[in-house]
């Protein structure tokens, strides 16, 4: 298994969900759910960055790394970066963000992300899941990737990628099903680093694609960071962005 930490970014205010890091699922916070599978993962330290002292206070109540960070930080990754700064980390370190607010994520795909940038010359890698469903691949909140020959990424984007010219290969859900298998996939937000590129990262202004899609990992991609991806290795469920998604979630949880 490769040697990795992982940091788990958590941020109290939320427009859609304020509190959503402490909110109660099964008698855990959701950010207790997501720090014990980081920790079943196999990593080597578990590790969460914030900016708000609530989180602070109740990761330390149960014992759990905590590292408070800048509140002016625009996103997570400039958190996490700040994080492996303060852990003094080796450039070299792999390091895996996971998102807080994922408690259903299976402790494989963290270690997946981990171990398939461990045996890649990549700089950063991710996972993706085939989409299933006419309907998804049309939705510009699912974001979709297209690769190389050797599982690079060639571009992400909200739009459906690739452009299928015959508009009637995919016309309806019974021609969308007889497409090749994996001929869509949907990019999973979770991302192993070499520190030193995720130290590169930060230090980029945003770049036009990025700015146009809104979509961070397209920085990446613009200046010539490689992102090694795979299919994940199990399903991995939606995360969860409003109070009506923690009720599904602990509908899950509470079986």
């Amino acid at each position: 298994m490769s040697k990795f930490d992982v940091i788990v970014p958590a941020r109290f205010g939320s427009t859609r969900f304020p509190g959503k890091p402490l909110h109660q699922l099964a008698g855990k916070t959701m950010l207790e759910h997501v720090v014990n599978r980081a920790h079943a993962s196999g990593a080597g330290a578990v590790h969460v960055a914030t900016d708000d002292e609530r989180i602070r206070q109740a990761m330390a109540a149960i014992g759990q790394s905590v590292l408070m960070t800048s509140p002016e930080h625009p996103s997570g990754t400039d958190r996490l970066e700040e994080a492996a700064r303060l852990l003094a980390l080796d450039p070299e370190t792999i390091v895996v963000n996971v998102q807080g607010d994922e408690p259903l994520i299976p402790p494989a795909v963290i270690t997946q992300a981990a171990t398939l940038l461990d045996s890649s010359a990549a700089d950063v890698a991710s996972l993706y899941e085939p989409f299933t469903a006419r309907h998804e691949v049309l939705n510009p909140n699912a974001v979709k990737v297209v690769l190389d020959l050797r599982g690079r990424a060639l571009y992400f984007s909200r739009a459906p990628i690739p452009f299928v010219r015959d508009h009637a290969v995919i016309a309806d859900d019974a021609a969308f099903a007889r497409l090749e298998p994996g001929t869509f996939r949907r990019h999973v937000g979770i991302y192993a680093y070499r520190v030193r590129a995720l130290t590169r990262v930060v230090e980029l202004d945003p770049s036009p694609l990025e700015t146009l899609e809104r979509l961070e990992q397209l920085r990446l991609l613009s200046s010539g960071l490689a992102i090694q991806m795979a299919a994940a290795c199990e399903p991995i469920p939606a995360g969860v962005d409003t109070p009506e998604d923690a009720q599904r979630v602990a509908a899950l949880l509470n079986g």
